[in-house]
């Protein structure tokens, strides 16, 4: 099974703890009461590379924002009834002047218990969405520290709208075969300012 695209968005916990999984005078529900069917058992860097084939020159050298080329792609596979792992594939490849200033691939990855008895299309969606879309700050960060750590400024990956992305691979016009199910885009992203003077 698989997907493809590229901050995420927080929300503070409930004031009211009173008030929390109970229904309130009115009888409206909670947002507790209405939890996915989608439990997170474990999240995982599951394979990192990054290359920094011109360094130290790279760095020296590096007086513009470099363009960089960055691909999503969403993969998941069953290990076990109602459970399944979830990769998140990110891959990026910046370059200036037609040179090559850094390359990563990051695999990060997730475990995820399914509610049992769900329709195919409401799993499919689940672990090409809405897992991917619990996955990816943490998989941003990762990819962000790791071009830091390369001497670079951190590589922000724009966000992924992996609802749109589901929609044009699973409901696209009768007549077109889904095929294989293969990356569906690809992302033009920027880090920060130049690195400057190593």
């Amino acid at each position: 099974m698989s997907d493809s695209d590229n901050d995420h968005n927080e929300t503070a916990a409930p004031d009211d703890g009173a008030t929390t999984g109970a229904a309130d005078a009115g009888g409206q529900e909670t947002a507790a009461n209405v939890a996915l069917p989608i439990a997170v058992n474990a999240q995982y860097v599951k394979d990192l590379s990054f290359e920094n084939p011109n360094a130290p020159q790279s760095l020296s050298q590096l007086t513009n924002a470099p363009e960089v080329n960055v691909n999503v792609d969403v993969t998941a596979n069953p290990v076990a009834e109602n459970m399944f792992e979830v990769q998140l594939l990110i891959s990026a490849k910046a370059e200036n002047q037609g040179n090559v200033v850094f390359l990563i691939e990051l695999n990060y990855a997730g475990v995820f218990t399914l509610a049992p008895k769900l329709r195919e299309d409401v799993v499919r969606a689940l672990l090409l969405v809405e897992a991917p879309r619990l996955l990816f700050p943490f998989a941003r960060a990762v990819a962000a520290e790791a071009t830091r750590n390369g001497g670079f400024p951190p590589l922000l990956v724009n966000p992924v709208d992996f609802a749109e992305l589901y929609r044009r691979r699973y409901m696209q016009p009768q007549g077109q075969e889904a095929g294989a199910e293969k990356p569906a885009a690809a992302e033009d992203d920027t880090v920060g300012e130049p690195a400057g003077n190593a």
